[in-house]
């Protein structure tokens, strides 16, 4: 039995200790001395160790516990989202200008709120009690990081009120925090963090939370996913709530009326963004009122009624210290240049691509060139342009080879006629067949879960794989033989293969077939028109360029390959393993008679309203026709925020340029 005074004493304790968190961590604002606060936890942990039955699962005692075996999966009751991104002040306004439309008013207010440079979050309260902290994951699947969340001080274990409710926001890094963790790091001969976004996502999965605890993580929780009590009105009222119930929230939040409001913030955290101790990457957008969220909804990726706007690109200089060709799936060579690492964006890079040769000719890039390097969050970085009024005399202009060893044969390659690249005479090298295989299996092709490519390396490496329908007659015990798969995982594996073989759309498997340059824009093209693989086979030249969107060298290369005694061999055993299905397309009549029949659209750049899938669907729903490159014969440009050479060439050829407002208006 514990006396009743020892635990009256201890609940004081509990209560005082939950108090002072919340005030140090969450408001910032302390009252009392660090050393005074680890004087009344210290006295907590022996009143606990002399009466264990004192401890509870809120106790501020209890945040760091014991080493995990590995992460649990945690289902989300509530999806969570990402933002689409817009880059630029008009798409800030292409939204203001959407939002309005979409709810029929212009007095629409919205919340701005810094963006962290962290990792997402979700936590899970039950009675008040934390029960369950968990990672973004694919949206509706996370990784349980409770053990570590737990040690984290803004991190409530009990709420204010005895409440159920599910919450969202960042764990991130300071860097003052990152610059300590670095120097023990150092100490222990272990690798070096990149950044403070690297350094809180590694923390948070860790198995053992005592290294968790190490790290200082921190929080900011922005959302209210779900409340056993009434759900506040607006943004910046959830946001007083979240407060209110003893999470940690960002300060800087302002609500603006109109975009002009919205791009004055932006830029104001533009040139502040290096000052707060953490990383922020711009800033988020939501329209205040839950009413008119709740109207606006979904796109089937990200909510309709907010956006990240993020910063403007971070340039840096290096130095070009070689330039490399890549060999890949179907033999083109992509120049890739070797630099000297750099830090840009947060991340260390020491690659960059040049696309082709007619790129390092409009560049003029050399070995040995100082370069500028740009990167817009997580795009891949390219060279913007070259120095040269810094060069010395000793670069050395690119001269492409005849020859390259990757390439397999006697490594000999020819430039396309017609075109910018350059391919390997030979097609079967390793590099290309890996690429291939990889390819095969990935999402944009068959999207076999499971068979990712380091799987699709291990197979053919093992000679396991052969040819591409051999994945489909792999057993258990052939995956078991893999290093890292078990009984449990081989089996997973195995019957995702097989889900997949019994319905294989023909799009897809054309895409995933490596045909010379067939994407899935031409691939869908092909399905729609032909119906069947068989009859796809048979088409001539010039029955394929009689199809608006393929031309006569993509024509050539489609019956060049169909030709090929090998590719008849590859399809008639695929036929014996695979069930191929061809969804229903419009077209003939029906396709005549929608409202964009006849016409052609080429996308680019990225759209904040639907994900470009989305929109390809939309579009070929009223009878269009969507290519992956611009002609005459085009009869739009969509250009989404961050818009590429597609418009560029839109605008030499004379081809109208939609908006993504305009182009909204035209699908409405």
């Amino acid at each position: 039995m514990v006396p009743k005074d020892v635990r009256e004493r201890a609940d004081k304790l509990k209560q005082s200790l939950n108090k002072h968190r919340y005030l140090y961590y969450a408001l910032e604002s302390p009252e009392i001395a660090d050393s005074a606060y680890d004087e009344l936890e210290r006295e907590l942990a022996e009143l606990e160790a002399t009466y264990p039955e004192l401890v509870t699962p809120d106790s501020p005692t209890q945040r760091v516990g014991g080493e995990l075996g590995k992460f649990k999966k945690v289902q989300h009751t509530t999806p969570q989202w990402s933002f689409n991104d817009v880059f630029d002040e008009q798409g800030v306004r292409d939204f203001d200008a959407r939002v309005k439309r979409m709810l029929g008013r212009e007095d629409v207010e919205y919340g701005c709120e810094l963006k962290i440079d962290g990792l997402k979050v979700v936590l899970t309260y039950k009675g008040g009690m934390l029960v369950t902290a968990a990672t973004r994951g694919d949206g509706t699947v996370g990784e349980d990081v409770t053990h570590n969340a737990r040690t984290i001080q803004s991190v409530p274990l009990v709420l204010e009120r005895p409440i159920d409710c599910v919450v969202e926001g960042e764990v991130w890094m300071s860097e003052a925090a990152l610059e300590r963790t670095n120097k023990q790091r150092e100490k222990d001969g272990e690798p070096l963090f990149a950044n403070p976004r690297n350094a809180a996502a590694g923390s948070i999965r860790q198995l053992d939370p005592k290294i968790a605890a190490s790290r200082g993580l921190d929080t900011f929780i922005y959302d209210v996913a779900e409340t056993s009590e009434a759900l506040p009105g607006t943004q910046a009222e959830e946001l007083e709530y979240l407060k209110g119930l003893g999470f940690k929230v960002n300060k800087n939040f302002e609500l603006a009326k109109d975009a002009d409001d919205i791009i004055a913030y932006w830029k104001k955290w533009g040139k502040k963004n290096k000052s707060q101790g953490y990383w922020i990457d711009g800033i988020v957008i939501k329209v205040n009122s839950r009413a008119q969220q709740e109207e606006l909804g979904y796109t089937g990726k990200a909510p309709r009624f907010a956006v990240a706007f993020k910063f403007e690109a971070e340039q840096v200089t290096t130095v070009v210290e070689d330039i490399v060709l890549q060999v890949g799936r179907t033999g083109v060579l992509t120049p890739v240049a070797h630099l000297r690492p750099v830090l840009v964006a947060g991340s260390t890079v020491s690659r960059a691509t040049l696309h082709n040769e007619d790129e390092i000719n409009r560049l003029d890039v050399r070995i040995g060139d100082t370069v500028i390097l740009q990167k817009a969050g997580d795009v891949i970085p390219d060279i913007v342009s070259v120095l040269k009024e810094v060069r010395t005399g000793k670069e050395k202009k690119y001269v492409w080879p005849t020859h390259v060893a990757e390439c397999g044969g006697d490594g000999r390659i020819e430039r396309v006629p017609g075109t910018a690249a350059w391919v390997c005479v030979y097609k079967n090298s390793f590099a290309q067949i890996r690429r291939r295989y990889r390819h095969f299996a990935s999402k944009g092709a068959l999207n076999i879960e499971g068979l990712g490519p380091s799987t699709v390396d291990a197979l053919l490496e093992k000679n396991l794989v052969q040819h591409l329908d051999d994945f489909f007659t792999l057993t258990e015990g052939d995956v078991l033989t893999l290093e890292g798969f078990a009984e449990i995982s081989a089996k997973k594996l195995i019957e995702s293969i097989q889900k997949t073989a019994k319905n294989v759309t023909l799009a897809r498997l054309l895409t995933g077939l490596s045909l010379p340059h067939v994407g899935e824009e031409t691939a869908i093209l092909l399905a729609q028109n032909f119906k069947t693989l068989e009859k796809v086979q048979e088409a001539s030249e010039e029955k394929l360029t009689s199809i608006e969107g393929i031309g006569p060298i993509v024509a050539k290369a489609i019956v060049e390959w169909f030709g090929e005694k090998e590719s008849k061999k590859l399809l008639e055993r695929l036929g014996n393993v695979i069930t191929i299905k061809n969804p229903d397309y419009v077209s003939g009549e029906a396709k005549q008679n929608l409202p964009l029949s006849g016409k052609t659209f080429v996308l680019t750049g990225t759209l904040s309203s639907m994900s470009r899938d989305e929109a390809k669907e939309a579009l070929r729903k009223l009878g269009a026709d969507v290519s992956s490159s611009v002609s005459k014969k085009t009869y739009a440009v969509v250009a989404g925020a961050e818009a590429g050479s597609k418009l560029d060439n839109a605008q030499k050829l004379g081809v109208q340029v939609l908006s993504e407002d305009e182009f909204l208006k035209l699908i409405a």
